[in-house]
């Protein structure tokens, strides 16, 4: 056993060597990554000054659709006079997320906290004048939410920024090296001011398509802010200093090869509060994809866009308190879990238990009496409905004693325990999950 560990050692110091990361290194951002691992399910809020007319968030005006100085003409309607961010953390809980990720500065440069960077911020230059950040920051940590701060990288609408609009670019920032060090600065210093004054958990950064690493000076953003706070867990977009990757809108259709990965999702189509925006997904819909980033082993976040005056619309609010009572029921199959087996293997999500000795299935609408489980190798200890506690029988169908093929699991699953979204079926195992994942052999007699 003694050497077995030494070995065991030896190889992760030989792997982060290769790497160029030393083993206490990786050892930490293991442990640093622990609580996003296990939470599965974050909010996303989109909240700004497009909310107001309910256009498109900064690309209105960088599209062409609107010009710059009628974009700007919603921070009089910008009022937030129905905000109420405690209100705003109870219906995250309720929904069963475990953090949230709120724009506190988009493309446009609208900032939602009084920063000392510039005027254009909800407290100088909106309607609202107060700062709408810093309250909700302080509800998310009185509930024991995560943090998570969403920054845009450009700020279209500062005069040293390289780009404005599509058809219009101020300048390049090899050209212009001093203009384009004060932009540095500015934008640093506002990072600087969100890791003094909030000690974000998570920083999700956007925009980083404009500039190469080395003009955004990423390596020194990403030092500034672990050394801060060396927990702090950054997206993948701030180039190549991220620590998990960041698929938008599309569900992957095969597993991320990424350890730690997030799909940021909308209700309808849109990011932001859109009035004329009614393709609101279904609960159920919402529960299903969850339900696959999860067995695929990533987190999801789902966004909510405020109006101007920081109500949430009632569209967004039933889909979240519909998810959180479906989350609630069956968190045991949800949180701290891991991706569960391959799909060939059960038609619909799972997850694993930590210890991998539990396996969730979630079945989608009616199984017509019964599900199946292909190729388990481990013998079925007890089978219950998550939620309730329904023990299930199953049947062992096709293993013969001349053959390692283990045969074919039929549970069966009663009308009356199937829940009204997505009934989850706990099955636990006599030991880690084995799998059978052989082609199966061809049996011929003469």
């Amino acid at each position: 056993m003694k050497k077995l560990l030494t070995s065991i050692f030896l190889l992760t110091i030989s792997v982060s060597l290769a790497q160029d990361q030393p083993a206490d290194s990786i050892m930490h951002n293991e442990q640093k990554m622990q609580w996003f691992k296990d939470a599965k399910l974050g909010v996303f809020i989109h909240w700004g000054l497009y909310a107001v007319n309910g256009i498109d968030e900064s690309w209105s005006f960088y599209n062409g659709y609107i010009s710059h100085e009628d974009y700007l003409k919603q921070t009089k309607g910008f009022t937030a006079k129905k905000y109420d961010p405690q209100a705003w953390a109870d219906l995250i809980e309720r929904s069963g997320a475990k953090y949230s990720v709120i724009t506190s500065k988009h493309h446009d440069g609208f900032a939602l906290w009084d920063t000392k960077y510039g005027d254009f911020n909800a407290v100088e230059a909106a309607a609202a004048k107060q700062d709408v950040l810093s309250p909700f920051v302080s509800a998310l940590r009185q509930r024991k939410l995560k943090v998570g701060i969403y920054f845009s990288l450009p700020d279209w609408s500062y005069a040293d920024y390289t780009h404005f609009t599509r058809d219009s670019v101020r300048y390049k920032a090899a050209d212009e090296p001093k203009r384009w060090n004060k932009y540095l600065k500015y934008y640093q210093g506002q990072l600087k001011e969100l890791s003094d004054r909030y000690n974000p958990d998570l920083y999700w950064f956007d925009g980083d398509w404009e500039h190469s690493s080395q003009e955004w000076q990423a390596p020194k953003v990403r030092e500034m802010l672990l050394d801060r706070n060396p927990n702090t867990i950054l997206n993948s977009r701030l180039n190549d200093q991220g620590d998990y990757a960041t698929p938008e809108q599309g569900m992957p259709i095969t597993r991320p090869e990424n350890k730690y990965w997030e799909l940021c999702l909308t209700m309808n189509d849109s990011w932001g509060y859109q009035k004329n925006d009614h393709n609101y997904k279904t609960t159920d819909q919402v529960i299903g994809i969850f339900a696959d980033v999860i067995g695929n082993g990533g987190n999801l976040l789902l966004d909510i866009g405020p109006k101007g005056d920081g109500s949430i619309p009632e569209e967004q609010v039933a889909v979240l308190e519909g998810l959180g009572r479906w989350t609630n029921k069956h968190k045991e199959a949800i949180y701290g879990t891991r991706s569960g087996i391959p799909k060939e293997h059960f038609y619909g999500p799972t997850t694993l238990s930590k210890d991998k000795k539990i396996l969730y299935l979630f079945v989608k609408g009616n199984p017509n009496g019964e599900v199946v489980v292909r190729g388990l190798k481990n013998r079925i200890n007890r089978i219950w409905v998550v939620g309730e506690g329904t023990k299930l029988s199953h049947q062992v169908i096709g293993k013969v004693f001349w053959s390692h093929y283990p045969g074919i699991n039929y549970i069966k699953v009663p009308d009356h325990v199937l829940d009204e979204n997505m009934t989850v079926l706990a099955v636990l195992l006599d030991g880690e999950v084995d799998l059978y994942r052989e082609d199966g052999a061809v049996i011929e007699s003469n």
